[in-house]
């Protein structure tokens, strides 16, 4: 049994007979059932991605198979797939199926990509622990005491662990970069609509992005080069051309780099954190890159302007999940009244209707203007700040996380939840692309990430000098 760390190696493999798709799908089958324990998987497709395997050997033998045959892959609980249960890993839809695949999902299978399993997440993607799920808490494979980070930990935990070679995640305000930086993987979020929305369940629709976490930069390239592209179900996704990413991963020349020195310097980063970016710092400099420290004098303002944006976006997004068209309905209801107000108390969990409950305030009559209109000036503002920067450097570098991953209940405060967000916010509130770089371990024998932001629909660049400092580490 091999833990194949990317797709060039399982393609190695497949080309000189070593293994086969479907000796990979029974691998991938048996360490998950290994791994029970980790709760990364709410369900594993097996008998049909055995079936899959065995006809996408035979395509490999006519010479027909797709670009991604032989990667398997896991699907975040948020993202549709016909046929199959999609729950946000909430009780309120949690014995839904959907009617349709998302777009992503549909690409995917396009290239001959296996889906192996829905891994679990926070509930409708709204955490930063992954224990928020319905369905019990994620556990991070480098230590079980410790969360996988939110809301994509299942995802993040699945390839961390080599339960799948990559999977898909969503990112709202740092939900794939946050767990991969926990997890010890790469994880990237696209530019605001190079990928599509269509079929993802949405939480704050002027965030969301989805986007690949894998082992290598080298795979994330290419499951972006399947997915990306414009897409008439999604009018906010853009028609700008996609290239081909997985092809122009050589960074030639010397970057400009800006990192942020309200970050680097917080006195909430982590000493280890911290002096390892400085570390890379120094490194860059002495490779003949330009690495100069920016101020970003917004810091202390990126999450409330985040939790205002969005709850009030989940506010709107979750109002038909109220037991007469959508979702489940409350066996307790006696009237209209009652189906609403019951199905919603019982079916939501606790940071659900917190977040659904401060978004109906801060877009309540006489707060609108006081919360929601001023969040949107000051998104304004810190999008105009970035912009500004980028002007002057290829991409800004900055921590992912301010420590490495807690132990899980050991976070009560929902502040002290939100302010792990705190580095990772910035690029869904502007829009950038961004990417979580494995580059470090902590004494306590924990992964940590750093974080590259970089220019719109420029991510064939970030991911070129992303795979140049991995590679280089």
């Amino acid at each position: 049994m091999n833990n194949y760390t990317s797709f060039s190696q399982i393609q190695t493999d497949l080309k000189s007979g070593k293994t086969t798709v479907l000796g990979l799908v029974r691998d991938y089958i048996y360490k998950i059932d290994q791994n029970k324990h980790l709760n990364a998987f709410l369900e594993v497709y097996t008998d049909e991605a055995l079936h899959q395997a065995k006809e996408i050997d035979k395509k490999l033998a006519d010479g027909t198979a797709g670009k991604l045959a032989g990667m398997v892959i896991g699907l975040k609980d948020v993202i549709c797939h016909k046929n199959h249960k999609v729950s946000a890993s909430s009780k309120l839809i949690e014995n839904f199926t959907s009617l349709y695949s998302a777009t992503v999902t549909e690409r995917l299978l396009a290239e001959d990509a296996i889906i192996i399993g829905r891994t679990n997440c926070d509930e409708f993607a709204m955490g930063s622990s992954n224990e928020n799920s319905a369905f019990r808490p994620v556990l991070n494979p480098h230590d079980n005491k410790c969360v996988p980070g939110g809301s994509s930990g299942g995802s993040t935990a699945a390839v961390a662990a080599r339960l799948c070679l990559a999977a898909l995640g969503t990112d709202t305000g740092g939900s794939i970069r946050q767990p991969a930086s926990f997890c010890g993987v790469i994880g990237f979020k696209p530019t605001y609509g190079r990928v599509s929305r269509y079929g993802l369940l949405a939480y704050a629709s002027s965030f969301d992005q989805i986007g690949p976490i894998t082992n290598t930069v080298e795979d994330a390239a290419l499951i972006l080069e399947v997915i990306a592209g414009k897409d008439s179900y999604d009018a906010t996704a853009s028609s700008k051309e996609v290239p081909h990413y997985s092809k122009e991963l050589n960074f030639n020349g010397k970057a400009k780099i800006g990192y942020i020195t309200e970050c680097i310097d917080n006195p909430h980063l982590d000493p280890e954190i911290a002096a390892n970016l400085r570390n890379l710092i120094d490194k860059l400099k002495s490779e003949g890159h330009a690495v100069e420290p920016v101020s970003f004098p917004f810091l202390d303002y990126m999450v409330p302007t985040y939790y205002v944006i969005t709850t009030a976006e989940a506010s709107s997004n979750l109002s038909r999940y109220g037991g007469v068209i959508y979702g489940r309905r409350s066996p307790n209801a006696k009237d209209i009244d009652s189906i609403y107000s019951k199905s919603r108390t019982e079916g939501f969990g606790e940071e659900v209707k917190r977040r659904i409950m401060l978004g109906t305030f801060v877009l309540s009559s006489g707060y609108y203007d006081a919360y929601y209109t001023k969040a949107q000036k000051v998104r304004r503002i810190l999008q105009d700040k970035t912009l500004e920067i980028l002007k002057t450097y290829d991409f800004i570098l900055l921590p992912t996380t301010p420590d490495t991953a807690f132990e899980i209940d050991s976070v009560h405060d929902p502040v002290t939840m939100y302010l792990e967000d705190i580095f990772t916010v910035q690029a869904n509130l502007t829009g950038m692309p961004a990417i979580s770089l494995p580059m470090g371990k902590h004494s306590n024998g924990m992964p940590f990430g750093i974080q590259l932001i970089g220019r719109k629909f420029e991510e064939a660049n970030l991911l070129a000098f992303s795979n140049y400092l991995y590679l280089n580490k």
